[in-house]
């Protein structure tokens, strides 16, 4: 079986979040079902490779489509410090283009063209109008998956001309949304399948609450939308071999884990104890990852409980915002407002927990990494979080702690169900045990996707047209 991924980033080669690490790590766990790869993605000035193909596994390669003007000049993938780039339509329509004529050059026939995100989402439109009646294409199918619906692509009615599509489907039953254009909204009315990054959060979007106004579109998709939660890749997070961290350990020698604890502390310039509890965060600082609930309770927290350690960067208002808590309690609070990998490894294996109070969250990888390091998640029940975190008050064999409301009040009590169980060492050594056993490995996930794509190929094509003649 021969599949194409479309990516707007790769990890190593370029990221802004997990969908990067998704467009490298589920291609190397599909290799290994058998499975014929290539991804497709553009190439930013921030690459981090010249070779064009690249590898990324042990065969997949990696093709980038190249614009001197839209990506090599540009350091920032979708915009910078003021905002989105203006000429994203221009930039992202060009990419779907030269990524399905790159297949036809290369000679690379897929089955399935699995695209991600809006920034792909042209690819399953192109296929059903611009290129419905070319041959090369004639018997692939197409995987649209969402990995968050808050980013829709959505540009000005008066730019539609800059899709290459027919006038005809700026409407309700093509990517006309409110008055503009959805770029989302098309991906999901045209591709084949549409999948998400967690069953969870596969039936949320299909509610006014998580839906982002689109809930009414994916409602009418349901049958063809499908709900496969993510995974990591547990070779590449592994506190065994991880070259980054203090000390290397397992569960089988947990008291190695207490060194890293020590090490952060040293060199975040916290005060040094084992018996302090320790919060990490690490996540994109934007409005989706409830840092108001964490705002709202770091004072009293760093004053009462414990230490804090944040590493992220993004909307201005949240630098600002932890800036301000920095000087308020520099003793027990350390700010970094940056993208640093090896540091970020350093607070899965050193903190105590792990916080994501998201206000919704697809899927996270960050709660599954924590586990993977013995680092006990407290997580908002949402989405991915819901379906990877069992709260250990509730169920034996839990391995996280979960609050449901949305507020700083919920959070609160659960960081102190939290620190009352890590006071109780036989209880907290066995809950640490619980959370590394947990098995967030791409292989379920890869499997599950490989009987997608089977079931795809040979079926019949998917018509968005829903009434209209497709072959006017």
């Amino acid at each position: 079986m021969k599949i194409a991924f479309f990516s707007s980033e790769v990890t190593p080669f370029t990221k802004t979040g997990g969908l990067a690490d998704v467009a490298e790590s589920l291609p190397s766990a599909l290799e290994k079902e058998g499975v014929e790869l290539v991804v497709v993605t553009p190439r930013y000035g921030a690459a981090k490779t010249k070779e064009n193909p690249a590898r990324i596994g042990k065969r997949t390669r990696v093709y980038f489509v190249e614009h001197p003007g839209y990506f090599s000049s540009r350091q920032g993938l979708y915009g910078d410090r003021q905002g989105d780039y203006p000429d994203n339509l221009d930039r992202f329509s060009y990419f779907c283009r030269q990524g399905l004529d790159h297949l036809k050059k290369i000679g690379f026939q897929a089955d399935v063209l699995h695209c991600h995100d809006w920034q792909t989402a042209l690819v399953p439109v192109y296929l059903k109008t611009a290129y419905r009646r070319d041959p090369f294409f004639e018997k692939s199918r197409t995987v649209f998956t969402i990995h968050n619906m808050a980013y829709q692509g959505i540009f000005p009615k008066e730019e539609f001309s800059k899709t290459g599509i027919g006038a005809e489907w700026f409407s309700v039953n093509g990517l006309e949304f409110f008055g503009k254009i959805n770029l989302l909204k098309g991906g999901i009315q045209f591709a084949d399948t549409v999948t998400t990054v967690s069953p969870t959060y596969a039936k949320e979007i299909q509610t006014k609450e998580y839906g982002c106004g689109l809930d009414g579109v994916l409602r009418t998709r349901e049958k063809h939308l499908v709900g496969i939660l993510n995974g990591i890749d547990a070779d590449q997070w592994n506190p065994q071999t991880d070259s980054e961290i203090a000390c290397n350990y397992s569960v089988v020698d947990l008291e190695k884990k207490v060194k890293n604890k020590l090490a952060l502390q040293k060199s975040a310039g916290l005060p040094i104890g084992e018996k302090i509890p320790l919060v990490g965060f690490v996540a994109r600082l934007a409005q989706q990852k409830g840092l108001e609930l964490m705002a709202g309770i770091l004072p009293r927290f760093c004053a009462e409980k414990g230490e804090f350690i944040l590493l992220g960067t993004g909307e201005d208002r949240y630098h600002r915002l932890f800036e301000e808590f920095q000087k308020e309690c520099p003793k027990r609070c350390s700010i970094h407002l940056k993208f640093d990998a090896s540091l970020a490894r350093q607070i899965y294996a050193g903190a105590d927990f792990f916080v994501i109070p998201s206000v919704y969250e697809p899927c996270g990888l960050g709660q599954m990494i924590a586990m993977r390091y013995g680092t006990i998640p407290i997580v908002r029940k949402t989405g991915g979080l819901a379906d990877t975190v069992r709260d250990c008050d509730q169920t034996p064999d839990g391995n996280g702690f979960v609050f449901e409301e949305h507020s700083s009040k919920a959070l609160y009590h659960a960081i102190e169900r939290g620190i009352k169980a890590f006071q109780e060492k036989e209880k907290w050594g066995k809950l640490v045990e619980r959370a590394m056993k947990c098995n967030f490995s791409w292989k379920a996930s890869a499997k599950e996707y490989v009987r997608l794509y089977e079931r795809l190929v040979g079926a019949n094509n998917y018509s968005p047209l829903q009434g209209m003649d497709r072959k006017k």
